[in-house]
């Protein structure tokens, strides 16, 4: 058995593991929103009954398409719908889930001191210790799980892809991809110089706690990582590198611009234009909202750049050439 073949059976028990560790947090949140609707489970902080019913369930949502993305990467019916779809809803699960795995595993191992009561994660009611591990569990597995099954499930779809060296590929790239390459290098080191401490262009600089710097640190790498990944493919150095490398790393570092700072947006909109009581960001508004309008656009343009970029190796001239019993090649 082929290294191939190992990649892809274990892409297909990572799809398996994502859809199962995803299952209590789905389930976890319905008994929330049941209790809450019953009266016998506590309603979150600064919500009443009609809001925190409604969050909820667009996170029971969330998790009922994230559990059908990870099955639809390895059910045969999965290989029957559009590949835009099944990898564009699985770009921005990776992209939001995928940062988020050394934060989870720090934040579980020492408990990150960003002035959040342990028992109070993913913005609920006060907890027991087993469903705040649950719920942690949950989004590590899931992430972990679509990093592993969504390269294997669109490998067996677009061999062509992933099949060559990145020397094979480089052609340079058109002036907005090269913009969208700079502009995520520079999206990511200013947020690497707000992980270590920078002040410029921050409002409050004591509202960015230890576990808050940690996460803007993360983006901050694959946002660098993204724009290497791209200009690695563009380039076509080091030539001898495997094509999948780089496009892996890019995939996952443009959905993490996308993904973050498209979620992230709406909020830093809403403070800047409604000034809700009591409510502020550390970063000042107006460089944030350009950095995550910037991030969106660099993210989206970067993707469409390394999945166009296939080269001149198709899956068929990738494959071993046969020889008939003249000596002439067989393709």
């Amino acid at each position: 058995m082929g290294s191939g073949d190992h990649f892809d059976r274990l892409g297909r028990l990572a799809a398996y593991a994502a859809a199962a560790v995803m299952t209590p947090y789905a389930l976890i949140k319905v008994s929330w929103v049941v209790g809450a609707i019953a009266g016998v489970l506590p309603i979150g902080d600064g919500f009443g009954l009609a809001g925190w019913v409604a969050l909820n369930t667009a996170t029971i949502g969330m998790a009922g398409l994230g559990i059908a993305v990870a099955l639809a990467l390895v059910r045969p019916w999965g290989l029957r719908l559009p590949v835009r779809w099944v990898a564009g809803v699985a770009w921005v699960g990776t992209g939001f889930l995928v940062p988020l795995l050394p934060y989870a595993v720090l934040d579980s191992l020492l408990g990150l001191p960003d002035g959040a009561p342990r028992h109070r994660h993913d913005g609920g009611p006060a907890m027991p210790g087993w469903e705040a591990v649950l719920i942690q569990t949950s989004f590590v597995g899931m992430g972990l799980g679509l990093a592993v099954a969504l390269p294997a499930h669109l490998r067996r779809r677009r061999p062509e892809v992933f099949a060559g060296r990145v020397g094979d590929a480089g052609r340079g790239f058109a002036r907005p991809v090269r913009w969208a390459v700079g502009a995520g290098a520079v999206i990511g080191a200013v947020w690497a110089y707000w992980a270590l401490g920078g002040t410029a262009g921050v409002a409050h600089p004591a509202q960015r706690g230890v576990g808050e710097r940690l996460l803007t640190g993360l983006w901050g790498l694959w946002g660098l990582t993204a724009a290497a990944a791209t200009w690695t493919v563009g380039r076509g150095r080091p030539a001898r590198l495997r094509h999948w490398i780089p496009l892996t790393l890019g995939w996952l570092g443009t959905g993490s611009l996308c993904a973050w700072s498209g979620w992230q947006l709406p909020f830093v909109l809403y403070v800047a234009l409604a000034h809700p009581a009591g409510t502020a960001l550390p970063e000042n508004l107006a460089v944030a909202a350009v950095l995550h309008v910037a991030a969106v656009a660099a993210g989206a343009v970067m993707l469409r750049a390394l999945v166009r970029a296939r080269g001149s190796v198709t899956a068929a001239e990738a494959a071993p050439e046969t020889v008939d019993d003249t000596g002439s090649r067989l393709s």
